[in-house]
C-alpha cells in the first residue's frame, strides 16, 4: 500500500509540476479533475440508489470551470449565475416526473456536487490566474498536499489515539498533528513567493492545513454515507479523483479570498 501510495503521489506531483507553469493548461487539467471527480461522486450516489442527475450536474459542473478558464466575466460574482440557473432547470425537470417521491433528494445532491465538487475546485484556476498565481498555487499546493502527506507519515508511525472512527477509522490525532507541521513547513518554504510576514504566514499555513485536514473528513464522510472506501481507483493506494482532490476543496476557496483582498 505505501509502495503504491508513494508511486501515486509521483506522478501527481510530476503533473502538477508539469502543467502549472502554463495557465491554460493547468486550468484545463483542473477542468479534467473536476468532470471525473463529479462523475465518481454522482456513481457513489447510485450506490446508494439515489438517482441524481447524473449527466446534467457533470455538464453543468463543466461549465463554471470552463467559464473561469476562458476568463468569462460579465459580473461580478458571475458563477453563481451558473448555479442558479442549475436549480432552475433542475426544478423544471421536476415537471415530467411520473411521481413527486425523491425530488428534494434528487436536486439537492445534484446541486450539491455542483457547488462541493466543481465550483470549489474551480478557485484553482482563479488563484493561478492572479498576478503572482503561479507561486500562490505552488504554496497552496505545497501546504495543503503536505499537510496530508506529514498526516499520513507521522500517523502510520506513530499514531495512537483515534480522531473520528465514525467517519475515517484510520485517522489519528497524532497524524492530525504532524499533518498541520508539515502545512506549515510547507508554507515557510514558499515565503518568498507570497506577500506575508512570517505572523501572517504561520497563521493562514495553520488555517488552510486545518482546512485541508476537514476537506479530506468531509469526504471520507460521503464515503461512509455511500458505503464505499474510496471514490475510485484511478491511483493505486489512494483512490480516484475526488481522493486526490478532497483536501484542497475548502482550502482553495479560502486562500483566494484572502489573496483577492490584498
Amino acid at each position: 500500500m505505501l509502495a503504491q501510495r508513494v508511486l501515486s503521489s509521483a506522478i501527481l506531483i510530476g503533473l502538477i509540476i508539469g502543467v502549472i507553469f502554463l495557465d491554460w493548461l493547468c486550468a484545463l487539467v483542473v477542468v479534467c479533475f473536476i468532470v471525473a471527480g463529479l462523475l465518481e461522486y454522482f456513481t457513489m450516489l447510485e450506490k446508494k440508489g439515489i438517482n441524481s442527475y447524473k449527466y446534467f450536474g457533470i455538464g453543468m459542473g463543466a461549465i463554471i470551470p470552463l467559464s473561469i478558464m476562458l476568463r468569462f466575466e460579465p459580473t461580478k460574482s458571475w458563477e453563481l449565475l451558473f448555479i442558479i440557473l442549475a436549480l432552475f432547470f433542475l426544478i423544471l425537470m421536476q415537471f415530467k416526473r411520473r411521481d413527486n417521491s425523491g425530488v428534494i433528494v434528487d436536486i439537492s445532491t445534484t446541486i450539491f456536487g455542483i457547488l462541493y465538487v466543481s465550483w470549489f475546485f474551480s478557485f484553482l484556476i482563479k488563484i493561478r490566474y492572479l498576478e503572482g498565481g503561479l507561486g500562490y498555487l505552488g504554496a497552496l499546493f505545497l501546504i495543503t498536499k503536505g499537510g496530508d502527506i506529514g498526516a499520513y507519515l507521522i500517523g502510520s508511525r506513530w499514531g495512537r489515539t483515534p480522531l473520528l472512527p465514525r467517519i475515517s477509522p484510520k485517522k489519528t490525532v497524532e497524524g492530525a498533528l504532524g499533518g498541520l507541521v508539515f502545512s506549515i513547513l510547507g508554507g515557510l518554504a514558499f515565503k518568498p513567493a507570497l506577500p506575508f510576514d512570517y505572523g501572517q504566514l504561520l497563521i493562514i499555513s495553520l488555517g488552510l492545513g486545518i482546512l485541508g485536514q476537514l476537506g479530506d473528513l468531509s469526504e471520507s464522510l460521503l464515503k461512509r454515507d455511500c458505503q464505499v472506501k474510496d471514490s475510485g481507483s484511478i491511483f493505486p493506494g489512494m483512490g480516484g479523483f475526488l481522493d486526490a482532490i478532497d483536501s484542497l476543496l475548502f482550502s482553495a476557496p479560502v486562500f483566494y479570498f484572502i489573496l483577492a483582498r490584498l
